[in-house]
């Protein structure tokens, strides 16, 4: 067998790690830390609070718009910080970067917005067999009030009651609040 020159050793390792790291998901890469920069977790859930914020595809004002929500109250999720930017997932998974002071920490959530005319029940306590006091449509926003035990209480023009966590967009599976 032949025998290599340590210089060679060196780069056939540099070659296997960077091999290994290919084989990696980009996930894996995310923030590893818990904590952002503004020492809050990353990721979580926030809610727009202005009807008009500008999503930018970079975390500076030099960087381009690349859309514009005009609804406040929408709930987002922060998956990045940067400085005073932080980077923000919707229902729908599109990404973008926006200035801090546009968020608000107010818990709001769409109800199933991914599923077209469904009718969701709201019940009058956390349990599947409770009372059905409404029904919402999809994508009807809500303001969470508390969550444990895999139900959410929420409420909303003409509305108040349980709903089953699983069946909005806010809050995290299994996630408590008080």
């Amino acid at each position: 067998m032949a025998r290599l020159m340590p210089g060679m050793m060196r780069c056939l390792a540099a070659v296997l790690v960077l091999t290994c790291l290919a084989l990696v998901p980009q996930a894996a890469f995310a923030q590893t830390s818990q904590t952002g920069s503004s020492g809050l977790p990353v990721p979580r859930f926030v809610s727009l609070k202005s009807d008009r914020v500008n999503i930018r595809i970079g975390p500076t004002r030099e960087h381009a718009v690349g859309w514009t929500y005009v609804q406040a109250g929408l709930p987002v999720e922060i998956i990045q910080e940067f400085e005073n930017w932080r980077r923000i997932r919707d229902w729908e998974g599109k990404e973008g970067w926006v200035y801090h002071s546009l968020l608000s920490g107010r818990r709001t959530a769409l109800v199933t917005p991914w599923e077209a005319d469904a009718a969701t029940p709201i019940r009058a306590t956390p349990k599947s067999d409770g009372v059905v006091v409404a029904e919402l449509k999809s994508r009807v926003l809500a303001t969470v009030d508390k969550c444990d035990d895999g139900w959410c209480r929420i409420h909303g023009k003409g509305y108040d009651g349980w709903i089953d966590q699983t069946r909005l967009f806010g809050v995290y599976p299994n996630e408590t609040i008080d």
